[in-house]
């Protein structure tokens, strides 16, 4: 079977059900930026298990099982259907991750400034990644005020980037990396 099927050619896809759009339909957008930060995640896995002198293996299941729901949240976006209903799955998820974060939170400084990006370069991508979970929260909104969607994406992608913030400080703290401060806020 080839790869390529030529039906792409003239700017359009197809959603999952069949149903052709543009490739800048706001839908596509919204799934594409959730794939790029999926792939950003796969980095970020690939530069913890690069660290095992640090003992960051442990989060490489988590972050895995981010990634699954991440295709979640992707096949529901790429459906022509529309619903407000809630999803377990990324309900759970959610729950988890606010978790991982309070824990996290516990075992670092509290933050009294803006933190530059940078670090280890698994913190340094963590900051990546939550740019990325940014724009795709940003493209879902866009979404969301022509299709109904269900809440739990939203709140995901907002927790997802906290998520991803905490984690960056926390690889830097626990690697003794000194954390970047911005000091200049704005006044």
């Amino acid at each position: 079977m080839k790869i390529y099927t030529k039906n792409g050619d003239k700017g359009t896809t197809s959603l999952c059900g069949g149903h052709r759009v543009a490739k800048d339909d706001l839908r596509v957008e919204a799934y594409g930026t959730i794939d790029e930060l999926n792939a950003h995640l796969g980095l970020l896995i690939s530069f913890l298990n690069q660290d095992r002198n640090l003992h960051f293996t442990s989060l490489i299941h988590p972050l895995e099982h981010l990634q699954e729901n991440l295709f979640v949240i992707g096949s529901v976006l790429s459906s022509y259907t529309e619903t407000d209903q809630t999803l377990p799955v990324i309900a759970k998820c959610i729950s988890e991750m606010e978790d991982s974060i309070d824990s996290w939170t516990a075992e670092i400084p509290p933050q009294s400034s803006f933190i530059l990006p940078g670090g280890t370069v698994s913190a340094a991508q963590c900051h990546v990644c939550r740019t990325v979970c940014r724009r795709a929260e940003r493209r879902i909104i866009s979404l969301s005020h022509h299709v109904l969607l269900s809440p739990d994406i939203l709140s995901f992608m907002n927790r997802l980037s906290d998520y991803f913030f905490v984690l960056s400080r926390y690889l830097n703290i626990k690697a003794n990396e000194c954390e970047k401060r911005w000091e200049n806020t704005c006044k």
